[in-house]
């Protein structure tokens, strides 16, 4: 009997946190991260380029709208001193100061800002306001700037307006439609947990949780209060230097970011937070998709709270000059406690044309303020050499912090060959990766038939050619085959790359690539191809593996080896090989590793199946080489992996034998990274698709196709 009232559709069951049906299983590998940003969830359609609608882009009107925009308050939520550009700065501070060099997720280069967690962090709040503020030159502009592009934007002509001469600017952000949910922020359960939980030892900084680059749960560098909430100079220094290296930053660096991002605006905590209601993905419908929001008392202009310290740093907040170190240096500074209750530093008898004035009644002078971090600048030794540089030299400090800022804006963004726009600086920085643009004309069908003929296996060719290509990251683009930079170091010492080994290998190629006047990059990525197309042949396939010329040879000159330590491998599903026990599963490092090459996880599945049958184990180990046909490109992997004549037994940490029901004898041995294709029931139904008798041609399709597109993953010249 129909019950009264009952309404027809499912109450939350799919819409509500903790919903998931996989929540059942919490141990179950969640496959998620190779499916993020799917194609289906952006709106734009598969035929939408973005760098083809940035060619129409009027560069110069829509800078002159921003111009304008800095200086036309809104009455909903006013300038402070009627200029947006403090919270300009802030909010493309905070897109792009997410970026962290141990896996280059984090950053500005996606507009992620505008999604949860990021646009709820307590770090962030009132930013919401400053991406609102901007929808109508969203809007007027279209598909012609991206919101990754214009929140960046919007910072560096908040600077320009007043006054910095910035190093440039490059368009080419792309924005993506979901929350980037493989970006991992901690494992906190509450915002600003104490940062004990992030640190070995809290007292060291460097031992902090890799890859988190921030002090505590919904911050983007460290607590302005001090470390855990308690002001202490000297300590804050240690953390400040530690976040801003995970970020790429040096001391000089961060010293200029530091001052240069307090030069202008100001902070906010002139009232209550207990009066802020719900965050912007906790905020009720009427809210419009707005957090934060005060409907106990006025919330905006002089009373509005953010980050709760309460002041500007400087006596002209909205000008570009010297003013931050002025301050610092002329006056002995106390500390005090903000309307809000935060612990803050003042001035001790400040002369009143110190004094900025007040951000809606300029009659009124307010005292300057400090953060921990900025107390840091002139306590710790190293900062204060740098800083009283910076206060002797104007000039010098502001093209230090021009730069910077660029690195800060565009770290994520990959080779400058990216870099879309009018602005983007001629001079190319070192940590931009150089590479010189390669030969294209030899003869392609003389050097394969040269390297064929060259004595090298199937296993080294392959090996070497995934070794240097493995080293891509999508995250911020850099690593990758172009370059070569596998022959130089800090690469070719990598214990990952079996030193020995590929050195052998090298000593052919060289010559080779030499003859040929090709670059040995090429040379790399095309002895690779040539070793899958004799497997393929052995196997009794007909294979063609696509090959686009063109790589260059990076310089030793032109590499920052301490840049590339964080792309060192300490582990590869591909080769079936961990540097050291982790906790972290095997299974669990290769899903990471396969979603910053950009695979989905049918691409990951085929790679790893063959990879193994081609006999390409690091260390020529036999764990998951589940054929008796090593070195052809067959689908033996998976036809033994799902064969149910074998039983899997336990042998050692990470280790298996796969022993023959019958006779008892043991025919394979393997990993959790090979057996997990035949136990995951996503990953197994992939595998079982590759292990039918018809799709022996399939395989050999599709693994060719993944292996292209990871040799393929860094040339954006191709695409």
């Amino acid at each position: 009997m129909e019950q009264s009232g009952t309404c027809p559709v499912i109450h939350g069951a799919q819409t509500k946190v903790g919903s998931a049906s996989m929540d059942w299983w919490p141990n179950a590998l969640n496959l998620e991260i190779l499916s993020q940003n799917d194609t289906k969830s952006n709106p734009m359609g598969s035929d939408f380029d973005y760098h083809e609608e940035l060619k129409k882009l009027d560069v110069d009107a829509l800078k002159t709208d921003l111009h304008a925009f800095m200086v036309e308050s809104q009455s909903w939520w006013p300038a402070d001193w009627g200029h947006y550009g403090g919270l300009m700065i802030r909010m493309a501070w905070h897109s792009a100061g997410t970026y962290r060099t141990a896996d280059g997720r984090g950053g500005g280069g996606s507009g992620s800002q505008r999604f949860a967690p990021l646009n709820s962090w307590p770090d962030n709040v009132n930013l919401d306001k400053a991406r609102r503020l901007l929808w109508p030159i969203k809007k007027k502009y279209g598909n012609q700037i991206s919101w990754a592009d214009l929140m960046i934007l919007a910072g560096n002509i908040a600077y320009e307006s007043m006054g910095l001469k910035t190093f440039g600017f490059g368009f080419g952000r792309t924005d993506v439609w979901q929350p980037e949910k493989d970006v991992y922020w901690g494992s906190e359960k509450e915002w600003l947990a104490p940062s004990d939980s992030r640190y070995e030892d809290l007292e060291n900084p460097s031992s902090m949780e890799n890859p988190l680059a921030a002090v505590q749960m919904g911050l983007v560098y460290v607590n302005p209060e001090g470390v855990n909430g308690k002001p202490d100079p000297l300590k804050t220094a240690g953390h400040v230097r530690e976040t801003f290296a995970r970020m790429a930053m040096n001391d000089e660096e961060t010293v200029a970011l530091t001052a240069g991002g307090h030069t202008v605006g100001k902070m906010h905590g002139n009232g209550s937070a207990e009066n802020l209601e719900a965050v912007p993905a906790a905020a009720g419908l009427h809210e419009a998709g707005l957090g934060w929001m005060n409907h106990t008392t006025r919330s905006v202009g002089t009373d509005t709270v953010s980050s709760g310290l309460e002041g500007a740093w400087t006596t002209h907040p909205t000008k570009w000059d010297n003013g931050y170190f002025y301050l610092l240096f002329k006056y002995d500074w106390a500390l005090k406690k903000s309307p809000a209750g935060a612990f803050q530093w003042e001035p001790i008898n400040i002369s009143e044309e110190d004094m900025p004035v007040d951000v809606e009644d300029f009659s009124v002078r307010k005292s300057p303020v400090m953060t921990d971090a900025d107390m840091a600048m002139i306590k710790d030794p190293a900062y204060l050499e740098i800083s009283k540089k910076f206060y002797a030299d104007p000039d010098y400090f502001s093209n230090v912090f021009a730069r910077a800022w660029f690195k800060l804006t565009h770290r994520d963004m990959g080779p400058v060959g990216r870099y879309f726009g009018p602005d983007v600086p001629k001079e190319e920085l070192i940590w931009q990766d150089p590479v010189p643009a390669g030969n294209k004309s030899y003869d392609l069908t003389a050097l394969k038939v040269k390297i064929a003929e060259s004595g090298l296996s199937v296993s080294d060719m392959v090996s070497t050619a995934w070794d240097s290509a493995r080293t891509y990251r999508g995250s911020d683009m850099r690593g990758g085959a172009n370059g070569a930079r596998i022959r130089l170091e800090p690469q070719v010492g990598w214990l990952g790359n079996e030193p020995e080994r590929l050195n052998k290998v090298l000593s052919v190629l060289e010559p080779i690539a030499n003859e040929f006047s090709a670059s040995l990059a090429d040379v790399i990525v095309l002895a690779g191809n040539v070793g899958i197309e004799i497997a393929a042949k052995l196997a009794g396939h007909k294979a063609d593996v696509p090959f686009s010329p063109g790589r260059g040879d990076a310089s030793r000159e032109w590499t920052d080896i301490e840049s590339f330590e964080p792309l060192e491998p300490i582990h590869d599903g591909f080769r079936n090989w961990v540097k050291k026990d982790y906790t972290v599963s095997a299974e669990e490092l290769m899903l990471d590793h396969a979603q910053l090459l950009g695979l989905t996880a049918y691409e990951m599945t085929v790679l790893v199946g063959g990879m193994r049958v081609l006999g390409t184990n690091h260390s020529g180990t036999k764990h998951g080489v589940f054929t008796d046909r090593e070195g052809s490109l067959t689908n033996d992997f998976f036809v033994n992996l799902t064969d149910m004549t074998y039983v899997w037994e336990p042998a050692g940490f990470n280790l298996y034998n796969l022993r023959n029901r019958e006779t008892g004898q043991v025919k394979f041995t393997a990993t959790r990274a090979d057996l997990v294709f035949g136990s995951n029931s996503i990953l197994r139904a992939y595998s079982e698709v590759y292990a039918q008798d018809d799709n022996g041609p399939k395989f050999v399709k599709d693994f060719i196709a993944a292996w292209n597109k990871v040799m393929n993953a860094d040339r954006f010249d191709l695409s």
